[in-house]
Protein backbone atom coordinates (compact mmCIF):
# COMPACT_ATOMS: atom_id res chain seq x y z
CA UNK A 1 0.00 0.00 0.00
CA UNK A 2 1.08 3.62 -0.63
CA UNK A 3 0.21 5.78 2.53
CA UNK A 4 1.06 9.17 2.56
CA UNK A 5 2.00 10.67 6.07
CA UNK A 6 0.61 14.72 6.12
CA UNK A 7 2.12 16.61 8.64
CA UNK A 8 5.23 13.61 9.69
CA UNK A 9 7.68 15.64 11.49
CA UNK A 10 6.47 15.68 14.80
CA UNK A 11 6.39 13.06 17.82
CA UNK A 12 3.53 10.89 16.06
CA UNK A 13 4.79 11.17 12.72
CA UNK A 14 8.01 9.74 13.19
CA UNK A 15 6.58 6.64 15.01
CA UNK A 16 4.08 6.52 12.35
CA UNK A 17 6.17 6.17 9.18
CA UNK A 18 8.36 3.34 10.74
CA UNK A 19 5.00 1.58 11.59
CA UNK A 20 3.94 1.64 8.24
CA UNK A 21 7.68 0.72 7.06
CA UNK A 22 7.52 -2.13 9.27
CA UNK A 23 4.42 -3.73 7.80
CA UNK A 24 5.46 -3.51 4.01
CA UNK A 25 3.96 0.35 2.82
CA UNK A 26 5.48 2.39 0.56
CA UNK A 27 5.87 6.11 2.99
CA UNK A 28 5.71 9.60 1.37
CA UNK A 29 5.56 11.98 4.08
CA UNK A 30 5.07 15.68 4.24
CA UNK A 31 6.38 18.23 6.42
CA UNK A 32 6.66 22.42 6.17
CA UNK A 33 9.76 23.54 4.66
CA UNK A 34 11.64 24.60 7.68
CA UNK A 35 10.99 21.20 9.31
CA UNK A 36 13.28 18.26 9.25
CA UNK A 37 12.26 14.24 8.97
CA UNK A 38 14.66 11.56 10.40
CA UNK A 39 13.84 8.67 8.02
CA UNK A 40 15.88 7.17 5.24
CA UNK A 41 13.44 5.05 4.26
CA UNK A 42 10.61 7.37 3.56
CA UNK A 43 10.06 9.89 0.71
CA UNK A 44 9.64 13.14 1.81
CA UNK A 45 7.55 16.02 0.56
CA UNK A 46 7.33 20.06 1.54
CA UNK A 47 3.84 21.00 2.04
CA UNK A 48 1.53 23.51 3.60
CA UNK A 49 -1.85 21.85 3.66
CA UNK A 50 -3.35 25.89 4.04
CA UNK A 51 -2.49 26.10 0.32
CA UNK A 52 -5.41 24.27 -1.51
CA UNK A 53 -3.19 23.73 -4.86
CA UNK A 54 -0.35 22.24 -3.06
CA UNK A 55 -1.78 19.60 -1.72
CA UNK A 56 -3.50 18.80 -4.83
CA UNK A 57 -0.38 18.76 -6.51
CA UNK A 58 0.92 16.26 -3.57
CA UNK A 59 -1.70 13.97 -3.99
CA UNK A 60 -1.72 14.33 -7.66
CA UNK A 61 2.09 12.63 -8.02
CA UNK A 62 1.91 10.63 -4.74
CA UNK A 63 -1.20 8.86 -5.46
CA UNK A 64 -2.15 7.59 -2.59
CA UNK A 65 -3.68 4.57 -1.20
CA UNK A 66 -3.92 5.78 2.34
CA UNK A 67 -3.96 9.12 3.76
CA UNK A 68 -2.97 9.68 7.14
CA UNK A 69 -3.98 13.45 8.14
CA UNK A 70 -2.04 14.26 11.32
CA UNK A 71 -1.28 17.72 10.57
CA UNK A 72 -2.30 20.39 13.23
CA UNK A 73 -2.62 23.48 15.41
CA UNK A 74 -2.30 21.29 18.54
CA UNK A 75 -1.65 23.62 21.36
CA UNK A 76 -4.42 23.96 23.63
CA UNK A 77 -3.04 27.43 24.91
CA UNK A 78 -2.12 28.59 21.72
CA UNK A 79 -5.52 27.87 20.40
CA UNK A 80 -7.07 30.37 22.63
CA UNK A 81 -4.12 33.27 21.39
CA UNK A 82 -4.45 32.71 17.97
CA UNK A 83 -8.24 31.01 17.04
CA UNK A 84 -8.40 31.60 13.26
CA UNK A 85 -4.61 30.40 12.88
CA UNK A 86 -6.12 27.12 14.67
CA UNK A 87 -9.28 27.06 12.72
CA UNK A 88 -7.44 27.91 9.58
CA UNK A 89 -4.84 25.17 10.10
CA UNK A 90 -7.47 22.40 11.65
CA UNK A 91 -10.22 22.97 9.78
CA UNK A 92 -9.82 24.84 6.32
CA UNK A 93 -6.57 22.57 6.00
CA UNK A 94 -8.79 19.37 6.30
CA UNK A 95 -11.34 21.09 3.80
CA UNK A 96 -8.24 21.24 1.54
CA UNK A 97 -7.14 17.95 2.20
CA UNK A 98 -10.66 15.91 1.57
CA UNK A 99 -11.71 17.90 -1.51
CA UNK A 100 -8.11 16.92 -3.05
CA UNK A 101 -8.83 13.46 -2.05
CA UNK A 102 -11.97 13.81 -3.60
CA UNK A 103 -11.04 15.18 -7.58
CA UNK A 104 -7.81 12.78 -7.44
CA UNK A 105 -7.88 9.88 -5.18
CA UNK A 106 -11.32 9.29 -4.77
CA UNK A 107 -10.81 5.55 -3.33
CA UNK A 108 -8.36 6.74 -0.73
CA UNK A 109 -8.40 5.55 2.30
CA UNK A 110 -8.18 8.70 5.21
CA UNK A 111 -7.71 8.70 9.07
CA UNK A 112 -8.20 11.87 10.64
CA UNK A 113 -6.91 11.98 14.01
CA UNK A 114 -9.15 13.96 16.29
CA UNK A 115 -8.20 14.50 20.49
CA UNK A 116 -10.53 13.13 24.00
CA UNK A 117 -10.34 16.76 24.33
CA UNK A 118 -13.19 17.00 21.95
CA UNK A 119 -15.51 14.85 25.07
CA UNK A 120 -15.04 18.28 27.16
CA UNK A 121 -15.10 17.72 31.51
CA UNK A 122 -17.07 14.89 31.27
CA UNK A 123 -17.24 14.01 34.91
CA UNK A 124 -18.03 9.70 34.84
CA UNK A 125 -17.93 7.03 36.89
CA UNK A 126 -17.13 5.01 33.83
CA UNK A 127 -15.07 4.96 30.90
CA UNK A 128 -15.77 7.12 28.17
CA UNK A 129 -17.55 5.72 25.09
CA UNK A 130 -17.65 7.11 21.72
CA UNK A 131 -21.48 7.73 21.73
CA UNK A 132 -20.72 9.82 24.75
CA UNK A 133 -21.57 13.73 24.00
CA UNK A 134 -19.37 15.94 23.03
CA UNK A 135 -18.97 19.20 25.04
CA UNK A 136 -15.68 20.95 23.84
CA UNK A 137 -14.11 23.70 26.11
CA UNK A 138 -11.59 25.23 24.18
CA UNK A 139 -10.94 26.08 20.44
CA UNK A 140 -8.46 23.75 19.87
CA UNK A 141 -10.95 21.28 20.93
CA UNK A 142 -13.96 22.65 18.89
CA UNK A 143 -11.75 22.31 15.84
CA UNK A 144 -11.39 19.25 16.26
CA UNK A 145 -14.56 18.22 16.47
CA UNK A 146 -15.38 20.45 13.25
CA UNK A 147 -12.95 18.06 11.88
CA UNK A 148 -14.97 15.16 13.16
CA UNK A 149 -17.51 16.46 11.37
CA UNK A 150 -16.79 16.82 8.39
CA UNK A 151 -15.09 13.53 8.18
CA UNK A 152 -18.71 11.83 8.26
CA UNK A 153 -20.39 14.38 5.91
CA UNK A 154 -17.83 13.70 3.37
CA UNK A 155 -18.16 9.85 3.85
CA UNK A 156 -21.68 10.28 3.70
CA UNK A 157 -22.23 12.52 1.28
CA UNK A 158 -19.49 11.35 -1.69
CA UNK A 159 -18.81 7.85 -0.57
CA UNK A 160 -15.82 8.29 0.85
CA UNK A 161 -13.68 5.98 2.78
CA UNK A 162 -12.95 8.72 6.46
CA UNK A 163 -12.43 7.09 9.25
CA UNK A 164 -11.99 9.30 12.72
CA UNK A 165 -10.30 8.96 15.79
CA UNK A 166 -10.38 10.81 19.58
CA UNK A 167 -7.12 9.98 20.73
CA UNK A 168 -5.83 9.92 24.36
CA UNK A 169 -3.17 11.29 25.79
CA UNK A 170 0.60 8.80 24.14
CA UNK A 171 3.96 8.86 25.08
CA UNK A 172 6.98 7.96 24.28
CA UNK A 173 10.67 8.64 23.36
CA UNK A 174 11.22 11.80 21.08
CA UNK A 175 7.71 13.72 23.16
CA UNK A 176 8.79 17.24 23.78
CA UNK A 177 8.82 18.29 27.62
CA UNK A 178 5.53 20.38 27.04
CA UNK A 179 4.01 17.22 28.07
CA UNK A 180 2.89 16.08 31.69
CA UNK A 181 5.56 12.48 31.31
CA UNK A 182 8.08 14.14 29.51
CA UNK A 183 8.40 17.17 31.65
CA UNK A 184 8.82 15.09 34.56
CA UNK A 185 11.02 12.55 33.14
CA UNK A 186 13.42 15.59 31.21
CA UNK A 187 13.61 16.95 34.49
CA UNK A 188 15.08 14.36 36.40
CA UNK A 189 17.80 13.78 33.42
CA UNK A 190 18.90 17.09 34.02
CA UNK A 191 19.07 17.10 37.78
CA UNK A 192 21.00 13.75 37.08
CA UNK A 193 23.18 15.55 35.05
CA UNK A 194 23.70 18.45 37.33
CA UNK A 195 21.80 20.47 35.02
CA UNK A 196 18.73 21.43 37.35
CA UNK A 197 18.73 21.94 41.16
CA UNK A 198 17.22 18.68 42.62
CA UNK A 199 13.57 20.35 43.02
CA UNK A 200 10.61 19.03 40.42
CA UNK A 201 8.01 21.80 40.17
CA UNK A 202 4.44 19.94 39.50
CA UNK A 203 0.83 20.96 39.04
CA UNK A 204 -2.11 19.22 40.13
CA UNK A 205 -0.86 15.40 40.99
CA UNK A 206 -4.07 13.83 42.03
CA UNK A 207 -5.93 13.45 38.68
CA UNK A 208 -5.31 10.02 36.63
CA UNK A 209 -5.39 10.13 32.84
CA UNK A 210 -5.73 7.43 30.48
CA UNK A 211 -1.89 7.15 29.17
CA UNK A 212 -0.62 5.02 25.83
CA UNK A 213 2.81 3.91 24.53
CA UNK A 214 2.71 5.96 21.39
CA UNK A 215 4.01 2.84 18.86
CA UNK A 216 0.32 1.55 20.39
CA UNK A 217 -0.94 4.72 19.26
CA UNK A 218 0.08 4.39 15.54
CA UNK A 219 -0.23 0.31 15.21
CA UNK A 220 -4.24 1.58 15.76
CA UNK A 221 -3.92 3.86 12.97
CA UNK A 222 -3.00 0.99 10.91
CA UNK A 223 -5.18 -1.26 11.77
CA UNK A 224 -8.29 1.61 11.54
CA UNK A 225 -7.12 2.46 8.28
CA UNK A 226 -7.16 -1.24 6.95
CA UNK A 227 -10.31 -2.57 8.28
CA UNK A 228 -12.19 -0.06 9.92
CA UNK A 229 -15.86 0.89 7.71
CA UNK A 230 -16.36 4.46 6.74
CA UNK A 231 -17.19 6.76 8.93
CA UNK A 232 -16.17 5.36 12.01
CA UNK A 233 -15.04 7.30 15.14
CA UNK A 234 -12.52 5.61 17.65
CA UNK A 235 -11.33 5.75 20.79
CA UNK A 236 -7.72 5.32 20.75
CA UNK A 237 -6.09 4.90 24.28
CA UNK A 238 -4.94 2.27 26.88
CA UNK A 239 -8.26 2.16 28.81
CA UNK A 240 -6.47 1.71 32.03
CA UNK A 241 -6.02 5.87 33.86
CA UNK A 242 -3.34 6.32 35.50
CA UNK A 243 -2.40 9.05 38.41
CA UNK A 244 -0.06 11.29 37.85
CA UNK A 245 1.49 11.33 41.13
CA UNK A 246 1.91 7.82 40.32
CA UNK A 247 4.02 8.54 37.33
CA UNK A 248 6.15 11.20 38.97
CA UNK A 249 6.70 8.46 41.72
CA UNK A 250 7.92 6.15 39.09
CA UNK A 251 10.27 8.26 38.03
CA UNK A 252 11.59 9.47 41.26
CA UNK A 253 12.14 6.05 42.64
CA UNK A 254 14.52 5.13 39.13
CA UNK A 255 16.07 8.61 39.94
CA UNK A 256 20.28 8.37 40.45
CA UNK A 257 20.14 11.37 42.79
CA UNK A 258 17.48 12.48 45.58
CA UNK A 259 14.96 15.05 44.33
CA UNK A 260 11.95 17.00 45.85
CA UNK A 261 8.79 17.89 44.94
CA UNK A 262 7.06 21.49 44.89
CA UNK A 263 3.42 22.24 44.18
CA UNK A 264 3.65 25.14 41.52
CA UNK A 265 -0.36 26.72 42.00
CA UNK A 266 0.47 28.37 38.42
CA UNK A 267 0.95 25.07 36.86
CA UNK A 268 -3.03 24.47 38.20
CA UNK A 269 -5.81 24.17 35.25
CA UNK A 270 -8.57 26.37 35.95
CA UNK A 271 -10.87 23.65 35.56
CA UNK A 272 -9.49 20.28 35.68
CA UNK A 273 -11.02 16.92 35.51
CA UNK A 274 -10.56 13.99 38.13
CA UNK A 275 -10.30 11.32 35.87
CA UNK A 276 -10.22 10.25 32.18
CA UNK A 277 -10.56 6.84 30.82
CA UNK A 278 -11.01 5.51 27.46
CA UNK A 279 -13.48 2.98 26.65
CA UNK A 280 -11.12 0.83 23.76
CA UNK A 281 -13.94 -1.95 22.82
CA UNK A 282 -14.73 -0.68 19.95
CA UNK A 283 -10.56 -0.28 18.57
CA UNK A 284 -10.53 -3.60 20.45
CA UNK A 285 -12.97 -4.83 17.99
CA UNK A 286 -10.27 -4.80 15.36
CA UNK A 287 -8.30 -6.70 16.81
CA UNK A 288 -5.88 -4.30 18.28
CA UNK A 289 -4.21 -4.61 21.46
CA UNK A 290 -1.40 -2.76 23.49
CA UNK A 291 1.64 -4.28 23.49
CA UNK A 292 3.71 -1.82 25.66
CA UNK A 293 3.43 -1.57 29.89
CA UNK A 294 2.87 2.07 30.45
CA UNK A 295 5.48 1.64 33.54
CA UNK A 296 8.34 1.24 30.99
CA UNK A 297 7.06 3.26 28.57
CA UNK A 298 7.85 6.05 31.15
CA UNK A 299 11.28 4.41 31.76
CA UNK A 300 11.84 4.40 28.23
CA UNK A 301 10.68 8.38 28.13
CA UNK A 302 13.49 8.99 31.23
CA UNK A 303 16.62 6.85 29.45
CA UNK A 304 15.48 8.73 26.18
CA UNK A 305 16.39 12.27 28.19
CA UNK A 306 19.39 10.66 30.28
CA UNK A 307 20.86 10.63 26.63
Amino acid sequence: MRSLIIGAAGFVGYYLANELLNNGDEVYCTKLNHEKIDNSKAKVVDLDICDAMAVKTVLAEVKPDAIYHLAAQSSVALSWKRPALTAQINIVGTINVLEAAREIVPEARILLVGSSEEYGPINLDRQIKEDDISNPKNIYALTKLSVEHLGKMYAQAYKMNIFMTRSFNHIGPRQIPQFVVADFASQVAKIEAGEQEPIIRVGNLESYRDFTDVRDIVCAYRIIVNKSQTGEVYNVGSGHAIKIRDILDLLLSESKVKISVEIDKSRFRPIDIKKIEANVSKIESLGWTRRYAIKDTIIDVLNYFRK
